[in-house]
């Protein structure tokens, strides 16, 4: 007499399963926590939680496999990320309700301070590199995507939005200063601010040549220093010199005035990763719905956006994210 083996079926149970075994341990919802709104790699986040990178690499994989987080390729390096939850799926909203609880933990404060080490860390190679390659970066930018690229696009963008006579502009990161002279023509008054002493010297350079009576620029850190706020936030292709890209968008939001916008013009995500040798890149890019997903954290609506295609491979999209003004809405019930 033989016995039957009964067959094992795998159903919808084993993915409910594999969501509350991720959800089942302390480090790794803090690791979730930790990933809402910024991206690490394995090593950062070793560095974060203070733990060996097998140990760190085996709770990334029962969160990969519960569909928690994902992963995105930045040149040689492999970022981590939290996954969306997708209502449609089996343990959907199971999924979204353990972000939501997860959200309202308060990180430890020794995690907090390692997350910033890893901030600085990420800013030191950015500011490293403009200063060691400030003359020539000019040259080295317009391999990818120089500012005759998309001038006229973020200008029709700019023109589209009719800002009353006497608004004010602010250009975060201008470079050699080639955006500030269209910004001095459409704004009373346009201030620019960098970190860099090099690249500062060739915007004020740029002014001097200009004639750029109405423009003020100031070496100071633009998201963490005090600065008045402007009726236009402008960046061209800056924020993916940024060490936490979710982080800076919700700190230029409040350089905004009520009813004004933001304008990032940005690359579209690409793994073209030399563009981290030449250009100091910490970001390949970045995809559309994420900037839309940050704007929205940082209290800002998408706006119009524009996309071009560039015959080396890249693509820039251009976007304006608006900021409400509660005060107009008050006068308007």
């Amino acid at each position: 007499m033989s016995l039957r083996v009964p067959q094992i079926r795998h159903d919808d149970s084993d993915e409910l399963a594999a969501l509350c075994k991720a959800g089942g341990d302390p480090l790794r919802l803090n690791v979730l926590r930790v990933l809402a709104n910024d991206s690490f790699g394995v090593l950062e986040l070793a560095q974060i939680f203070a733990t060996g990178q097998s140990g760190m690499s085996h709770h990334l994989k029962v969160l990969a496999q519960a569909n928690l987080v994902a992963t995105r390729r930045e040149g040689n390096a492999i970022f981590y990320r939290r996954a969306l939850a997708q209502n449609e799926r089996v343990g959907g909203m199971l999924h979204a309700a353990l972000l939501a609880e997860v959200d309202e933990l308060e990180l430890p404060a020794e995690i907090a301070g390692r997350i910033a080490e890893v901030h600085a860390q990420r800013e030191a190679v950015s500011r490293d590199f403009f200063a060691r390659a400030a003359e020539k970066f000019q040259a080295q930018q317009d391999l990818i995507a120089g500012l005759p690229q998309y001038r006229d696009s973020v200008l029709a963008l700019l023109d589209a939005l009719a800002f009353e006579p006497g608004a004010t502009a602010l250009e975060v990161g201008p470079g050699d200063g080639g955006f500030l002279p269209d910004l001095a023509r459409r704004f009373s008054r346009v201030t620019a601010l960098d970190n860099s002493p090099a690249m500062l010297e060739l915007a004020r350079m740029r002014c001097n040549d200009e004639g750029l009576g109405n423009v003020e620029l100031r070496l100071t850190d633009a998201l963490n220093d005090e600065q008045a706020a402007a009726d236009c936030v402008v960046l061209n292709m800056v924020l993916h010199h940024f060490a936490a890209p979710a982080d800076a968008m919700k700190q230029l939001a409040q350089r905004v005035q009520p009813g004004g916008a933001l304008l990032v013009t940005e690359l579209c995500s690409h793994n073209q990763s030399w563009a981290r040798e030449a250009c100091g890149d910490l970001w390949l890019g970045f995809e559309q719905d994420d900037l839309a997903r940050w704007a929205n954290a940082a209290g800002l609506t998408p706006g119009e956006s524009l996309y071009i295609g560039l015959r080396n491979g890249f693509q820039i999209q251009v976007r304006h994210f608006a900021k409400p003004d509660s005060r107009s809405e008050l006068t308007h019930r």
